[in-house]
């Protein structure tokens, strides 16, 4: 096994201006040392890892990182600026720069290495020593876990055992829970220590995810807390002891991944924060905590914080704990919680019914059951196989979309009556409006069950029995008794409405769906605009299909426009815009928005205008030409699947054409600057909604 760096993944003189500069002057030691085998690529994944969030911490540190198929083995290299990097940092420009690469299927011990770095990071003295290095190889050697060179023997200051921090897996579960009070000097005994366990965790779990536990060891350390942390990383994590949660009198969750088994928690004070803050804030937290603990403030029940992600849900991961958020702002993440994972059921559901009748013609749904009839040798049986497939999957749109809202509220207690009341949505005729509201009800009701004090003796059965039997029978008299005829009336209206949309009516809608969804780019509007077009494939008829193929259309207008921009007029971009406009390119045939966001960063007031012009130029078009999409994403590789495809991508390109002109115009009246772009964002695995 190679050593993680050698003297030649060293710079001391670090000669780069910008964050992407650094990164692509260190890869490129690691590509001449054969640890890396795709420059390009590996560097797109660090860019995909730095659009989740910066990697810059406090001490004037960056630490870009990523996993990567293009990674050979686990390295590190290491480069000091003179002049400060920005990475993102509250404190401002980083000038010590760390790049880690890991590989998809890194193993554990080299992982373990990479996090006991991470650790040493929030070691003054370490980094202290990194400062004033004069040469590569001690500087490697002191990375790979050199000793630090101390200036004075000092006495080292003795920390009472009842306030050490210590992190799971090393800490023994009786460490934690033991509640022996300690004795002071003069005879008098000590109170019980506060005590707190903690989880963090991040997208790639190398670095923040140990930096975090090592900075909320520290502050407790300092503030005389006694801490317990779980590190759910890759080099793996052992959970903590039923003893030390039980023992707990607060609970610090540090995460912009979903907590794992986050339930164990219930009953707890909780501060839910992103990992960033667990290193930057830690004292805060511990502080925070402590004053939660004293107010009685305890958690009803566990929220997920997905990964939009991974595609994780949108807007559940990392996020601040949801009591300082606006009601608006939780109502559209427990929403879009619903519908993203909901869209898998569409994608697959839509491309099959999709290919049956590009198979079979769209009489196939008329089609007997398979089950009946099923000719091996006959196309139209195939074609019927694959429509029934879709119908099913299509069956379970709505009772998902419900779960998941209810998911997004109160975590999996809320699955049950969600599921239960999407499926009584369908039974009632109130479609895709019924499932939002059940699913909100759902959420509702169980968190108001989870208020009730309930006996100690009792909560073993709380989330298998008595929550999953009183919510669902309460969403269900609700659903079927109360608000159930409403809805369907109004799911009838809109589905009339949408069905009716002809001529200079569907042309609006089609130019007000455009402007939102290049807006904001994957903000609050473009995801309504989403949504509401993935809801109508619930129920899909002629106008909820234009819808989709409207939004679609629209969605990849402003990365392709960009990216004809950087090519008929180059001059007027960055090289760094330029080569992101390589990028867009496929991005945006890709369905993928988030290709536009770097220009849009640069040059806000000249390409969001332009993009939102040729949107609307795209879903005007779109909606006029009468064009049909039964699938949620997929770009131009869903255009044989598409209704009138060669009319949809004339307004695709139109829409691209005056983006680009809007853009090329704008810039030209000014004189010619140089602004620092950010990387390119190719993140094929977040969810296409924040497309």
């Amino acid at each position: 096994m190679s050593a993680m760096i050698t003297a030649e993944l060293v710079d001391l003189d670090l000669a780069a201006d910008s964050k992407e500069a650094a990164a692509r002057s260190l890869a490129e030691r690691m590509v001449a040392a054969g640890r890396v085998t795709d420059l390009e690529g590996f560097l797109a994944d660090v860019a995909a890892r730095e659009a989740q969030m910066p990697t810059g911490l406090d001490g004037g540190i960056g630490i870009p990182h990523c996993r990567s198929a293009h990674v050979a083995e686990p390295t590190l290299a290491f480069g000091r600026s003179a002049t400060g990097i920005d990475f993102g940092a509250p404190d401002g420009p980083a000038d010590l720069v760390f790049l880690i690469a890991a590989p998809a299927g890194a193993d554990t011990d080299h992982l373990t290495i990479l996090s006991a770095l991470a650790r040493r990071l929030m070691d003054p003295e370490f980094t202290a020593a990194l400062r004033t290095a004069e040469d590569p190889a001690p500087a490697a050697a002191l990375i790979a876990g050199g000793p630090v060179a101390e200036p004075a023997t000092v006495e080292p200051e003795v920390i009472p055992p009842a306030t050490q921090a210590v992190t799971a897996p090393e800490a023994a579960p009786e460490a934690t829970s033991e509640a022996a009070p300690e004795t002071a000097a003069e005879g008098v005994p000590q109170e019980r220590p506060f005590r707190v366990v903690a989880v963090t965790s991040c997208p790639t779990g190398i670095a923040h995810t140990y930096m975090a536990a090592e900075s909320l060891e520290n502050a407790a350390r300092d503030a005389g807390v006694q801490i317990t942390v779980e590190t759910q990383g890759s080099a793996g994590f052992k959970k903590l002891p039923k003893a030390a949660i039980e023992a707990a009198d607060a609970v610090i969750l540090a995460h912009d991944v979903e907590v794992r088994d986050k339930e164990r928690f219930a009953g707890k004070p909780t501060v839910d924060v992103g990992v960033k803050a667990g290193i930057s804030r830690a004292p805060e937290l511990i502080a925070e905590a402590r004053g939660r603990a004293e107010r009685g403030e305890v958690t009803a029940a566990a929220h997920p914080a997905g990964a939009d992600g991974s595609d994780a849900p949108f807007g559940t991961a990392g996020e601040p704990d949801e009591s300082a958020e606006g009601f608006g702002t939780r109502l559209r993440k427990w929403l879009m919680t619903g519908v993203s994972y909901m869209v898998p059921f569409v994608a697959a559901g839509g491309l099959l019914i999709a290919l049956a009748f590009a198979i079979g013609g769209y009489e196939i749904n008329a089609a007997p059951s398979v089950t009946d009839h099923f000719l091996w040798n006959e196309g139209a049986s195939w074609a019927a196989l694959l429509f029934q497939i879709g119908d099913t999957a299509f069956t379970f749109l709505v009772p998902i979309l419900a779960g998941y809202i209810a998911f997004g509220m109160v975590d999996r207690p809320g699955l049950v009556p969600g599921i239960v009341g999407g499926a009584i949505a369908l039974t009632i005729n109130a479609g895709f409006l019924g499932g939002l509201v059940a699913g909100l009800l759902a959420g509702t009701v169980v968190m108001a069950i989870q208020r009730i004090a309930i006996p100690p003796v009792l909560r073993g059965i709380m989330p298998v029995v008595v929550i999953p039997l009183i919510s669902s029978a309460v969403v269900g008299f609700l659903m079927f008794l109360v608000v159930g005829k409403p809805i369907a009336w109004l799911q009838k209206q809109l589905t009339d409405w949408l069905n009716g949309l002809t001529g200079s009516n569907a042309i609006i809608l089609g130019v007000v769906l455009g402007l939102m969804m290049c807006f904001d780019m994957g903000g609050p509007l473009n995801k309504v605009a989403y949504a509401f077009a993935v809801g109508g494939l619930a129920d899909p008829n002629d106008g909820s299909l234009k819808v989709m193929a409207c939004v679609m259309a629209a969605g990849m207008v402003p990365p392709l426009g960009l990216a004809l921009a950087t090519t008929v007029r180059g001059r007027l971009f960055t090289r760094t815009e330029r080569e992101n406009g390589k990028a867009a390119w496929v991005l945006g045939a890709s369905f993928i928005t988030e290709g536009a966001i770097p220009f849009a960063a640069a040059d806000p007031l000249r390409v969001i205008p332009s993009a939102m012009v040729g949107g609307a130029v795209t879903g005007a078009l779109s909606m006029a030409f009468g064009c049909t999409l039964r699938a949620p994403h997929g770009g131009i590789f869903v255009v044989p699947l598409i209704g009138n495809p060669w009319l949809y991508l004339v307004a695709v390109a139109a829409g691209t054409v005056v983006t680009a002109a809007l853009v090329v115009l704008l810039k030209g009246l000014r004189r010619p600057a140089a602004p620092e772009a950010a990387l390119p964002v190719p993140d094929d695995a977040r969810t296409p909604v924040a497309a």
